[in-house]
């Protein structure tokens, strides 16, 4: 019991190496000897721990003061402490980034612990003779992950760790004397993101946001079927931090017909549901993209919070992936409306009328805004590297709120066309001989404070139209 510090408060301080935090534990004792909390998940999640969700508890026994083992980083998260003597405790990012290399050390005893991120290098050498030293992690030990470590030599002249014990004079194995110095480290790579529907408007968006980043992986349909279970089975999830789901079944009219119904709901439900398991499995965070067709339209504006209330079938689908979405620990809704890429859209039809003569009717009373898949893109982006709080987010162009017919205006100005060629009609009017056609929102203008107060600004529709037609 001598040297422990008793009844300290529970505390969080962080280190030079990004994300790994050393925790005061508060130990209660007397005669009889001593008791702590040492994983406290509430606690520590008020301070900061990430839910990193563990799934085994590890004990290494040290029999003589001096033992020392490491340096290796591991495949997943673990949290350390102590059970019983005292460790000097050394770890070096091994982690492919900028602070590749950099070095904390610390002395653990039963009052103290830390978290380690997947990638850090962990040493430890006891200081007192029968010392235990335990850790959580999130994933399951076996003879084969260990092919996945990245390891470096305890003697490293660049880390420059001071031992307290020469390790001339410690107990280490063969195999920790054989590590590789720093120069000879291949760093270990993050974790990847996943795209599913890479080849959509919002999927080659994506691919611009993260060009060059060797992290981001991307799958179209022919790599990854939503709709066939074989895709989600054969893949080593393990690899993945982050699933950005681009794809949709987005055919709203055929959506009302028996056959098409059958097909949204095995994309926009079915397979956001096998998405959302192993997002939840795996502890990933999954993007999903929603749409202003999840209400019915009979408000001037809609707020993320507003209840679902869907008219037709694609709605109803992107309303229940939603809710599906919603039980993920990790996850973000981000709801969009009129969406405009690279790809067939209606900012290129009206382009196209208006170059051949044509002057269309467009509908005059459905409001809303354009969505340009570059925003929506970014703004992914920016959730995700500023870790953002999880939940939904709308995410439009900004701009005045405007009718498919004053867009078509706009297109039309661009293109030299006079705006009054075109022609506005009624939602009645234009959809009267199109029985099956699928009912609109009326409404569809999305309220964007939260995604602005997040740190992100849409840019102006009409500006994003004038630069998307005119480039």
């Amino acid at each position: 019991m001598s040297g422990i510090e008793f009844s300290k408060p529970l505390a969080a301080h962080e280190t030079p190496i990004p994300g790994v935090v050393l925790y005061d534990l508060p130990v209660h004792g007397d005669n009889r000897g001593w008791f702590k909390e040492n994983w406290q998940r509430e606690k520590m999640l008020a301070l900061g721990l990430p839910d990193f969700g563990p799934v085994q508890n590890n004990i290494s026994f040290n029999e003589k003061a001096g033992t020392t083992r490491g340096i290796h980083a591991e495949p997943w998260d673990k949290y350390v402490s102590i059970a019983t003597g005292r460790i000097f405790g050394a770890w070096v990012d091994l982690r492919e980034g900028p602070t590749f290399g950099a070095v904390f050390t610390a002395e653990l005893d039963p009052s103290k612990a830390i978290f380690i991120p997947r990638g850090v290098g962990n040493a430890f050498q006891t200081l007192e003779d029968g010392t235990a030293y335990a850790y959580l992690v999130n994933d399951h030990w076996s003879a084969n992950a260990q092919s996945q470590y990245t390891f470096l030599n305890l003697a490293d002249e660049s880390s420059a760790i001071a031992w307290p014990i020469p390790l001339e004079q410690a107990e280490l194995s063969d195999k920790d004397r054989a590590h590789p110095r720093l120069a000879d480290v291949v760093p270990m790579a993050p974790r990847k993101t996943l795209v599913l529907g890479a080849d959509g408007q919002l999927g080659r968006a994506l691919r611009k946001a993260y060009d060059g980043d060797a992290s981001v992986e991307y799958a179209a349909r022919a790599e990854f079927d939503l709709t066939d279970a074989a895709s989600f089975e054969n893949r080593n999830w393990k690899n993945y931090s982050t699933i950005i789901n681009a794809a949709a079944y987005t055919a709203v009219d055929k959506a009302e017909t028996p056959e098409g119904r059958r097909a949204a709901w095995a994309v926009n439900v079915t397979a956001v549901a096998r998405l959302a398991r192993i997002a939840t499995e795996y502890g990933m965070t999954l993007v999903n993209v929603s749409s202003d067709y999840v209400f019915d339209g009979t408000v001037e504006v809609h707020s993320e919070d507003e209840p679902l209330s869907p008219l037709g079938v694609y709605g109803q689908t992107k309303a229940a992936g939603d809710a599906v979405v919603s039980v993920v620990p990790r996850h973000y809704v981000v709801r969009t409306s009129w969406v405009v890429g690279d790809g067939n859209n209606f900012v290129r039809t009206i382009a196209a009328l208006a170059e051949r003569g044509v002057s269309p009717s467009v509908v005059d009373d459905q409001i809303g805004r354009l969505s340009f898949a570059g925003d929506i893109a970014a703004g992914i982006k920016h959730l995700l590297d500023t870790n953002a709080p999880f939940g939904v987010y709308n995410l439009s162009g900004s701009g005045e709120r405007s009718s498919w017919a004053d867009v078509a205006r706009e297109v039309f100005a661009v293109m030299g066309r006079h705006p009054a060629d075109v022609v506005p009609v009624t939602s009645a009017a234009y959809f009267a001989d199109k029985p099956d056609a699928a009912p609109r929102p009326a409404r569809s203008v999305l309220d964007l404070r939260r995604i602005e107060a997040a740190g992100f600004v849409p840019g102006r529709w009409e500006d994003r139209l004038r630069a998307f037609v005119n480039p």
